[in-house]
């Protein structure tokens, strides 16, 4: 009886340390597989040494891109924002920002996203920062911005070329089929009448004051103070500055000593994943 409980004991222990085995080799091959896959490349920013993430608003700012031209996605950029929140190595954000502006729907997004983020948000404006490129840079904690970039911009246009002469030319005719009176305004091989023209311009303004609207409020400005610099015009970033569309002057080492101070760090600990 004795030897045939010391076999039980003896078959239990080896059950056990067989699986043991099987938990740690399958918790290898997982790490293993999750590094070689990419998995761990789409759940984190860091690589353990870096602690701000850029974020990268880069050319036409839209809610899909064309896949061919510089292009910034709302979805994208929000996708690479969750995944930085949820982040245990990232610290902060730094919002690089080379756009002269896109969408207002796809800038609206953005921005709100950076307003609700959890942790210290930096913009960045390099060569330009323009009409939904300074939107977004709006949503951040402060902007930086090169004393030589572009930057302002706030307007929206509905400008096109008019077609309708040189379809003439080539002996084109449009013919107009629709539905409704107004399901084919604003297509450029037909002539734009004065009806027309008094809804862009009805939703043009819709557009210009939400634009503004937001603006004053993310800047901590008047209404009337930016609708006052609300002309469609850009501007260098020292004169920005002077208007109060900026915080500082300075670069990506500017950014820097900010993020150091804010998370009371020393500068050589802040590391851009980048």
């Amino acid at each position: 009886m004795k030897s045939f409980r010391q076999e039980i004991r003896t078959i239990v222990l080896w059950s056990v340390s067989a699986l043991l085995v099987f938990a740690v080799s399958l918790g290898i091959f997982g790490g293993w597989h999750d590094e070689w896959s990419g998995y761990n490349a789409g759940t984190k920013i860091s690589d353990g040494s870096c602690n701000i993430a850029i974020v990268p608003i880069m050319g036409e700012i839209g809610i899909v891109g064309d896949g061919e031209s510089l292009f910034t996605t709302a979805d994208e950029t929000l996708s690479l924002l969750r995944i930085a929140e949820k982040d245990p190595d990232i610290h902060g954000v730094l919002v690089r920002i080379d756009s002269l502006g896109g969408s207002p729907v796809a800038s609206e997004i953005i921005t709100d996203a950076l307003k609700r983020f959890s942790l210290p948000v930096v913009s960045l404006i390099r060569e330009s920062g323009t009409s939904a490129g300074y939107r977004v840079a709006t949503g951040a904690d402060i902007i930086f911005a090169s004393p030589v970039s572009d930057i302002g911009s706030i307007g929206v246009t509905m400008s096109y070329l008019d077609n309708t002469q040189k379809n003439m030319q080539d002996g084109f005719k449009y013919v107009s089929l629709t539905s409704a009176q107004f399901k084919d305004y604003g297509n450029p091989d037909k002539p734009l009448t004065s009806s027309e023209r008094a809804l862009l311009e009805r939703d043009l303004k819709i557009y210009h004051e939400q634009f503004v609207k937001a603006v004053a409020e993310n800047r901590g400005l008047s209404v009337d103070y930016v609708a006052k610099l609300a002309d469609g015009s850009s501007m260098p970033g020292a004169l920005a500055l002077q208007n109060k569309l900026i915080d500082a002057l300075g670069d990506q080492e500017t950014t820097r000593a900010w993020f150091a101070e804010k998370l009371g760090i020393t500068p050589e600990e802040v590391v851009f994943c980048e």
